[in-house]
Parts: C-alpha cells; sequence; structure tokens
C-alpha cells in the first residue's frame, strides 16, 4: 500500500487542524505616538566628594575601604603630625613653669598686700608685687591661648565625611605621609543620577522635566511593562562633541554601582504609526499574521510592543478590521 508523500500530509493535517477562533474586531487606525530613542546612560552620583587632609603628617588611622556607605559628619582617617606632639609637650612644660612663676608672684603679692594694711611697706612695693602678678598671670594665659591653637590644628588630623555616601577610592593606606589638601579619599554622594547623551540634532526635544523610561540594569533591550520612568533633571546648555548631555532621576539606584550602564528610552518628537492588540497577531512558519474581517489573511511586520499593543509596520492600512483571538 501506498502512503501519499510527506508534504501531502502536512497539507492534509493543516486542513484538519482546529482554527483558532477569532472574536473581538478592531478598526485600524494610525495614531501620532511619541518616537523613542534607545540611548546608554551612566549611573552617575550627583556629587563626588573629595575627602582631604587639612594638615600634613601620616596617616594614622583608616577607617574605611572601597564601598563602604559612610554618614555625615563620620571620621573616615586621622592625619597624625609628630611635629605637633613635640610642641605640645614643650608648651606643657613652659605653662607649668609660668604656673608656678604665678603662685610666686601671688605670694609676694599676698605678703606685700598685708605689710601695707599694716603700714610695714610702701605703696610702691605693693604697686611692683601687683605688676609682677599680672604680668605673669597674662603670660599663662597667653600660653594656654597657644596650647589651644596646638590641639585645634591636632583635632583637624581627622578627616571627616562632609556628606553621607558611598566610598569610591582610598588612595592612601596606614603609614603614608600626606601633605595638606591631599585627598584621603572619594565620596559619591548618596544619591544617584543617569547621565546620557543625545546626538544634536534631538537637542531641540529634550527639556527639564520631561518623563524618560528606563530599561532596567544593564543595557539589554526590556519589554515595555518592565520599564520604569524616569524624570530629565537638568539640560546641561553647552554641547559636547556633537551630543546633548543631560541628567534623569530615577527611585532606585542607590545599589547600582557608579559607571554602570543602563538602557534608557528619550521621546524625541513624534511620529505617525499603526497599533493593533497584540492578540491580533499570530505567528506560523515564523511568519506574522493578522486575520481580517473578511476572512483573508495578511502578512504583517510587527515593530516596538507597547503593552497590550503592537506596533505594525507594513500589511495594513487605515479603515481596516482585524480580528482578534
Amino acid at each position: 500500500m501506498r502512503f501519499p508523500p510527506s508534504h501531502l500530509w502536512a497539507g492534509l493535517l493543516a486542513a484538519v487542524a482546529p482554527v483558532a477562533a477569532f472574536s473581538a474586531e478592531t478598526v485600524v487606525r494610525i495614531a501620532s505616538v511619541d518616537d523613542l530613542k534607545s540611548v546608554i546612560a551612566t549611573v552617575e552620583p550627583v556629587h563626588l566628594l573629595a575627602l582631604r587632609a587639612r594638615i600634613g603628617g601620616t596617616v594614622s588611622k583608616l577607617k574605611i575601604k572601597e564601598g563602604d556607605a559612610v554618614s555625615a559628619g563620620a571620621e573616615v582617617a586621622t592625619v597624625s603630625d609628630q611635629k605637633l606632639f613635640l610642641q605640645m609637650q614643650a608648651i606643657d612644660q613652659r605653662i607649668r613653669s609660668q604656673e608656678a612663676q604665678r603662685d610666686k608672684a601671688k605670694a609676694d603679692f599676698d605678703r606685700a598686700k598685708d605689710l601695707l594694711s599694716h603700714g610695714v611697706t610702701t605703696k610702691v612695693v605693693f604697686d611692683q608685687a601687683k605688676t609682677t602678678l599680672d604680668v605673669a598671670e597674662r603670660t599663662l594665659a597667653a600660653m594656654k591661648n597657644d596650647r589651644s591653637v596646638i590641639e585645634q590644628q591636632t583635632a583637624e588630623g581627622a578627616v571627616l565625611a562632609s556628606e553621607a555616601g558611598r566610598v569610591l577610592s582610598v588612595p592612601v593606606s596606614v603609614g603614608r605621609v600626606v601633605m595638606p589638601g591631599e585627598t584621603i579619599a572619594t565620596l559619591a554622594e548618596d544619591k544617584y543620577i543617569l547621565r546620557l547623551q543625545l546626538p544634536e540634532r534631538h537637542a531641540t526635544f529634550m527639556r527639564a522635566g520631561d518623563t524618560v523610561l528606563i530599561g532596567g540594569r544593564g543595557v539589554e533591550e526590556r519589554p515595555v511593562a518592565k520599564r520604569t520612568k524616569g524624570r530629565v533633571r537638568l539640560v546641561y546648555p553647552e554641547i559636547q562633541g556633537g551630543r546633548v548631555i543631560a541628567d534623569v532621576e530615577v527611585a532606585g539606584l542607590g545599589d547600582y554601582f557608579v559607571g554602570e550602564r543602563t538602557r534608557v528610552y528619550v521621546p524625541t518628537g513624534k511620529r505617525q504609526t499603526i497599533f493593533i492588540p497584540r492578540s491580533a497577531v499570530y505567528r506560523r512558519a515564523g511568519v506574522d499574521f493578522v486575520r481580517l474581517k473578511d476572512g483573508g489573511e495578511v502578512v504583517v511586520q510587527t515593530g516596538e510592543p507597547r503593552g497590550a499593543e503592537i506596533e505594525i509596520l507594513s500589511g495594513l492600512k487605515d479603515g481596516d478590521v482585524v480580528e482578534s483571538q
């Protein structure tokens, strides 16, 4: 017994296969939609802070490492200057010596005052004792002020975080000698933004306050349903290298890496196109089809999906009626 060729079997099976049920009807209409341009944006901190040494000396303590989160006012490192320690010892010795001289001058003054009250000494001797005591006290006060200056210089060895953020780099190590103003650590402020660049021809479409779509982490394409919204924070007034630069505010960038790239979809004007329900498009043998109301089938070329609809680039015209499954 002979059997039909395989291609005839395929035709017979296709003929008896159940036809998908089509119910809803949609009238095709050409509509104006945002023309979204896909660009790559980079995660950047709003402010990049350099924590610097206020005095010269040796790094004696280092309390942070790359990636650590620090709070505002936290001490991240300590710079010690041995000369300040020696100066402090010297001023303490001088203060103790001056305190002894002050005490002697005070005793001489008390004695002169007592003798003057009994008429045993002269007013000149009393005035000399009083002057000596005043000089000793003022000299002691000046020495204590000098000590306070050294204490303040020593306190400035503490390197403090001016804002809360995450440590990006620590170019020093314990024991290293640093100069005043040298960077101890670089800190990225807690708030991150996305910095993107658009070709110059799109500069007129970008405005502060505009809404853009964020495609999630990484540079891969994401379905519209998985995109989040961001707001253009600032459009820089200078065009660099034929590109306009803008910053976009997005919630939830705190766990991103600085310098991480992600895809952003920016509206660059309007265009006329056709969108129909995605359920009206079905695929057979790798080709997209749409069933018309009159029962005919047309091959269509699909474009960008947006929610429950999909763009039709070719195959349909305004006024056609398509059926959805």
